[in-house]
Order: structure tokens, then C-alpha cells, then sequence
């Protein structure tokens, strides 16, 4: 591992830029807290600049050939492919992400650009049958314009590559706003990609800003008349703000937010797998990504076989640098996280609550937790907690069941666990998240199927489907030949 200092650029108009006024930020390694990064400062100035090149790059992106395009995804796939190992390490490096999350990600970002480059022949239209003699009617599908992504830094380089193809393969450009946390793999590292792979200057923008600044960049993008759409993947706290900016300026919006995933298990499960899909969708990637388990909601009669053998499982984790191949819970981002984190579980115990493990912390690295008995009021029980924390919670019936998964606010992913796939399929509808797993843990995802939620965890879906999202429908209506006739006056 290098204790070398990189200093970055932003990137507009197809240039390296530094910020107008010099100014810069650090970013430090969530484990070791060692310098890694300076990174440009950019602000009112450059965020202007930014979509000043999108919108002059989109009239030439918009009309490239279908093929042209594809040429580009592909090549930026290749790329990757053959960068994968110094990608990831930069990923675990900056993130706090386990060096197999981190290699995991770059073939997720491999197969979604391979994907995009078939997405670009998806927008089409659509012939209407008429009343009226003598004419065509017609649909077609239009880019927006130009797009402003917001880029998380969890699962920074999938989520930052996610914001940007399905905009582009509808024929939009981009503006890319990284989180200040992982500016490089939430994307400053895709523009140096699509640098590389051959995209025209202005299509794709990265404006990194230091924290606290990233109001200074919304108001540009809020004031812009070429931004038409804002493309969120956060948290719902920051969606509220942009949701009711976006009404007012009437742009669209687009939100794939957080959830509480709940994980049903039924009585007739088998209950080692049941254990092994918990341990995996409660601590992976130190339970800082949207589809992290965070409740367990067990039929009685399995309750305390289960749970016996998660607590064992659970404290067999190893902890500790990311980078080692055989740690499985790493850092959370920053010392705030482990505040936050380490409050809601004290909050949920002086409540009532009960730690069957963990609990504990050194450094930013917190150590899986189980908690049980935990009083509906606590925080806990109603917000999401990026952080390794699951509550176990015994029902005594399948009703049961659904009313404690549907009682939050969120409505992201679920999954439900039975030795009968029929009864849980019966079940799936009942519960009302955008995406509901049967027999598989609550993490799992496909670049090419509609994932994303209802209620507070959002709206739009990503893959082809999200298409619709960045382009416009236009409908048109032609007569084969003028005739006044037409008109009663």
C-alpha cells in the first residue's frame, strides 16, 4: 500500500482542471487515517463551467449513432477489465470497502457497461392507430438534455458508474457531483475512464467539493435552465431537500434511496442457511449499503435455534484492515459514522435493548451487533443504520410478520425465507418494498432488472428500465396532405 499523496483535478469540457481559486480538500483512508488524496475545492465558478460543456457536448452526443455509443461503453468496459486490480485497491483505500468488495465492484462495473452499450437501441418509439383518415400518429423517445448525478461513496465506483450510464444511453450528458468522502471512485475515476475510452468533451463532468460545500453546487444546478433532471443515489434526508427544489424549478427528479430491508424467515426454513443469508445481508460491507438487512423477523418457533448460531457466526467475523483478503468487516467511512452508529445502539439499550454481540469498536472499525428486544420507539427500530447493527425480532405469526416488515416508513428491499418457495411467493406481494427476494438474502441486484423502491426509499428504477426516467415522450401527428376541409372555420 502506497503512502503516496495524489493531488487531482476536476474535469470539464474534456480538461483537467484545478479549482479557479486554487482551493483544495484532504481526504484521508477511512482505517489507517493517512492522507491519500488532494482534491479540487470547486464551487459556484466551476459547477457553471461544468454545465456549460455538458449542454454544448449535447447536441452532438444526442445524435450519435446508436453504434457510435455502444463503441465507447465497450471500450471503457476494456479498460476496466484490465485495471481491475489497481481500481479496487484505490476503491478499498478510499471507501473502507474490503478488497473483495472492491474487486466485486469493478466486474459489477464491467458487466453494466457491456450492458449500456446494448441500453443505447432501447429508447424507441411507438405507432398509434387513429381516427382520423389520412394521418400518421407516432411516438418517440427524447433525451432530456443534460443530467446532474449525485454519486454516493458507498459502493462508490458501481453506484457513481450507475448514476451516469442509463442518462447517457438515453442520449443525455452529464454533470456528476461526487460525494466529498470518495470523490475519486464516486468519480473523478470515471472521467479519467471515459477520458481514456474516447467520450466526446462536455459528455460526461466531475465537480468535486469539499465538505459542507455541497449547497454552493446545488444551487448552481438548481438555477441552470440546461439541467433538466436530477439524478439522486443517497440518502433521504438529502432527497427531501431535492425533491422540493426540484418541484419548484420543475425539473425532474430521479431517487434511489435508502431502506430498512427486512429479513423474513418462516418456521420450515432450513435454519444454517438462514444464518449464512443474515450474516451476509446484515455485515457486508460493514452494513453501509442501501440492501443491508436490518432486521430479522423470525417465526417464534426457530427463534432461539437461529439465533444462538448467528451471535456464533457473527463473532467469528474478521475485522480489521481492508485490505487483508481475509477481513470481511472493515472501517466504517468516518469517525462520525462510528458515532452515529455507536449513539442509536446505546440510544436502543437505555431503552431496553439487549447486545447478544458487539457493541463494541477500535478505531473506525465497529464490531458486528445483534440486538434484540428492541422497543419500537428507539431509532433504531424506525431509521436506517449504516452501520454492522441488525435487530433480531421473534413473530408468532405470518401476519405477524408482514405488519412488523411494513410498519417503517421505507420500502426498498425484503426478503423472505421458507423451505416452501409457493408459500413465500404467495407472500411476496404483501410486503411493500420495490424489491422483495425469495430465498436469497436481501442483498442482490442485476444491472439489467428494475431495482429500486416505494415509499421513503424512492422512485424510478435503474437498468433499461430507467430509460423512461432521462428521456421525454413526443408524440407525433401528421396528415399525408394539406386540406382546409379539416377546419369548421
Amino acid at each position: 500500500m502506497s503512502d503516496d499523496v495524489t493531488t487531482y483535478q476536476y474535469y470539464a469540457g474534456g480538461e483537467w482542471r484545478d479549482a479557479a481559486d486554487g482551493a483544495t480538500f484532504d481526504v484521508l483512508e477511512p482505517y489507517s487515517r493517512k492522507l491519500m488524496h488532494r482534491i479540487p475545492a470547486c464551487g459556484p465558478v466551476e459547477t457553471r463551467g461544468a454545465i456549460e460543456a455538458a449542454a454544448k457536448a449535447f447536441p452532438v452526443w444526442s445524435a450519435m449513432t446508436p453504434a457510435a455509443k455502444a463503441a465507447l461503453f465497450f471500450k471503457a468496459a476494456a479498460i476496466v477489465r484490465s485495471r481491475m486490480n489497481e481500481i479496487a485497491d484505490l476503491l478499498s483505500r478510499e471507501t473502507g470497502s474490503t478488497i473483495s468488495f472492491s474487486a466485486f465492484q469493478q466486474h459489477l462495473v464491467v458487466e453494466s457497461l457491456e450492458a449500456a452499450a446494448g441500453w443505447v437501441y432501447h429508447p424507441r418509439g411507438e405507432v398509434f392507430p387513429t381516427n382520423m383518415p389520412g394521418r400518421h400518429s407516432f411516438s418517440v423517445r427524447r433525451p432530456l438534455g443534460v443530467v446532474a448525478s449525485f454519486t454516493p461513496w458507498n459502493g462508490a465506483n458501481i453506484l457513481s458508474w450507475r448514476a451516469v450510464l442509463a442518462p447517457l444511453a438515453a442520449g443525455n450528458t452529464v454533470v456528476v457531483k461526487p460525494s466529498e468522502l470518495a470523490p475519486v471512485s464516486a468519480g473523478l475515476i470515471v472521467a479519467k475512464i471515459a477520458e481514456e475510452a474516447g467520450f466526446p468533451a462536455g459528455v460526461i463532468n466531475v465537480i468535486p467539493h469539499a465538505p459542507g460545500m455541497a449547497g454552493t453546487i446545488a444551487d448552481e444546478i438548481f438555477a441552470s435552465p440546461d439541467i433538466r433532471c436530477i439524478n439522486l443515489i443517497g440518502g433521504v434526508k438529502t432527497a427531501r431537500i431535492l425533491a422540493e427544489r426540484a418541484g419548484k424549478t420543475l425539473k425532474r427528479s430521479v431517487l434511489e434511496l435508502g431502506g430498512y430491508n427486512p429479513l423474513i424467515v418462516l418456521d420450515d426454513v432450513n435454519v444454517d442457511y438462514a444464518v449464512r443469508s443474515a450474516v451476509f445481508g446484515s455485515f457486508f460491507h460493514q452494513g453501509q449499503i442501501c440492501m443491508n438487512t436490518r432486521k430479522v423477523i423470525i417465526q417464534r418457533k426457530i427463534y432461539d435455534e437461529f439465533l444462538e448460531k448467528f451471535v456464533r457466526r457473527a463473532r467469528q467475523l474478521p475485522s480489521g484492515d481492508p485490505s487483508n483478503p481475509e477481513t470481511l468487516i472493515g472501517p466504517l467511512v468516518t469517525p462520525d459514522a462510528v458515532r452515529k452508529v455507536h449513539q442509536s445502539v446505546e440510544e436502543a439499550v437505555a431503552l431496553g435493548a439487549r447486545i447478544e454481540t458487539g457493541g463494541t469498536f477500535e478505531g473506525q472499525v465497529y464490531q458486528p451487533t445483534i440486538l434484540t428486544n428492541v422497543p419500537y420507539e428507539a431509532t433504531i427500530s424506525n431509521e436506517e443504520t449504516f452501520g454492522p447493527v441488525v435487530i433480531v425480532e421473534p413473530v408468532d405469526s405470518v401476519e405477524d410478520a408482514v405488519n412488523v416488515a411494513n410498519r417503517v416508513s421505507y420500502g426498498l428491499v425484503a426478503s423472505i425465507l421458507s423451505g416452501d418457495s409457493y408459500r413465500a411467493l404467495e407472500l411476496a406481494p404483501q410486503i411493500m418494498a420495490g424489491v422483495v427476494n425469495v430465498n436469497t438474502s436481501t442483498i442482490n441486484d442485476e444491472t439489467h432488472v428494475p431495482m429500486g423502491g416505494v415509499r421513503d426509499s424512492g422512485w424510478g428504477r435503474t437498468g433499461p428500465d430507467s430509460l423512461n426516467d432521462f428521456t421525454d415522450t413526443i408524440w407525433i401527428n401528421a396528415r399525408h396532405s394539406a386540406n382546409e376541409s379539416q377546419y369548421p372555420f
